[in-house]
């Protein structure tokens, strides 16, 4: 056990020494959390918009005040016919435009219906067809209320109702606002310990092999198993303070509320990174130098983990057979992990399924990488 926190305590004081490594575990993923947080929003609003009103009625007024009132929307400029949208889209100048045809006011007063066309730039899919459910629920709103006016008003009406109305009551749990930054800033918490501690992991054990100290190790007293156990304890350690640390910017400086229990997250954690540690170590037997081990865990682990995982984009929305891949991706279960426990306050009973899938992949992964490892040093 001597030997095991010699060698630990070696690694720690080595990469301590290092200076250029101290910002890049600290200070990189503060700067990773501030970018996601700030520049990574899907949050659509403010989307600029140009008004053709034909009408110029009160009802057609009320209709673009409601648009503007909401938040969603801002009127950049006017114009008075349909064609004209367009060169305001082709400049970017506008994203949407909102044609109100004349005779708007009198079709709602008559009880006749009222067409309002919306033209969209279709040029950014995501954002545009956000904004154009945003307006669809708007106009639907506006027709829902013009209509309980007119039943209350018209005589003889006041309890009739059109056949068929149903009446639409959304309540959304955990994300009331359904605001983007409470879905990505968590999920910098599992980018950067994936990051970090697979090309710690990886860089470190392939140091000893340039520096030539790792023949130095092998004729000492010290056991295969306390070997790798003391180069990979040190970056484990770092993991779990890149949670406190993560974890505190996101609750106190980005208001994500965090539902469920921290003891939960840690235990959880050291089973992702008891994966993210076995791939570090397997890429390290199968490079040469620090160059290799970088690019390795890059785009052998890195690249495939982030796009698949769901962390950033939708499993839904991939094909059926991307969806089936996506189940050997560990960061899939991390992520619903942490999700569950920052927002939905997700138990052991409930995620015990991705704990047990992390584990069963931690066990495995870490077992071919301690052979190769262990044939290594043979």
């Amino acid at each position: 056990m001597y030997v095991l926190w010699r060698v630990i305590v070696k690694e720690l004081l080595q990469i301590r020494r290092d200076r250029r490594m101290i910002p890049v575990i600290f200070v990189s993923p503060v700067v990773m959390i501030v970018v996601f947080g700030f520049a990574v929003n899907t949050d659509v609003t403010n989307v600029p918009m140009v008004l053709v009103d034909q009408d110029r009625s009160v009802a057609s007024r009320d209709l673009v005040s409601r648009f503007v009132r909401s938040g969603y929307f801002e009127v950049v400029g006017t114009e008075e016919q349909a064609e004209d949208v367009d060169r305001w889209l082709v400049t970017s100048r506008a994203q949407l435009g909102l044609v109100i045809g004349s005779g708007f006011g009198d079709a709602l007063a008559s009880g006749r219906t009222a067409a309002v066309q919306v033209i969209a730039d279709g040029s950014d899919a995501s954002s545009t067809s956000v904004a154009l459910g945003y307006a669809g629920a708007l106009v639907q709103g506006f027709g829902a209320e013009v209509q309980a006016a007119r039943l209350r008003t018209a005589p003889g009406e006041a309890f009739v109702r059109r056949p068929g109305q149903v009446d639409l009551e959304p309540r959304v749990f955990y994300n009331p606002d359904l605001k983007s930054r409470w879905f990505y800033v968590p999920a910098v918490l599992a980018m950067v310990l994936m990051v970090m501690t697979m090309l710690l992991s990886a860089m470190g054990v392939v140091r000893e092999k340039e520096v030539g100290t790792m023949e130095q190790l092998i004729v000492t007293p010290i056991r295969p198993w306390q070997l790798l156990v003391g180069k990979l304890a040190p970056f484990a350690l770092i993991g779990v303070v890149q949670v406190f640390l993560i974890t505190a910017v996101a609750v106190f400086g980005f208001r994500v509320p965090f539902r469920g229990s921290f003891p939960l997250l840690l235990g959880l954690t050291l089973l992702f990174l008891l994966v993210t540690l076995g791939i570090g170590l397997l890429v390290s037997t199968l490079v040469r130098n620090q160059q290799q081990a970088m690019m390795a865990a890059a785009f052998l682990a890195m690249i495939p983990m982030v796009y698949l995982s769901g962390l950033i984009f939708p499993i839904e929305n991939m094909p059926p057979a991307i969806q089936l891949v996506t189940y050997l991706i560990p960061l899939r279960y991390y992520a619903e992990i942490i999700r569950g426990v920052f927002l939905r306050g997700s138990g052991i009973d409930v995620l015990w399924p991705e704990a047990v899938v992390l584990l069963g992949m931690g066990v495995a992964i870490m077992t071919v990488a301690s052979l190769r490892f262990r044939k290594r040093l043979d």
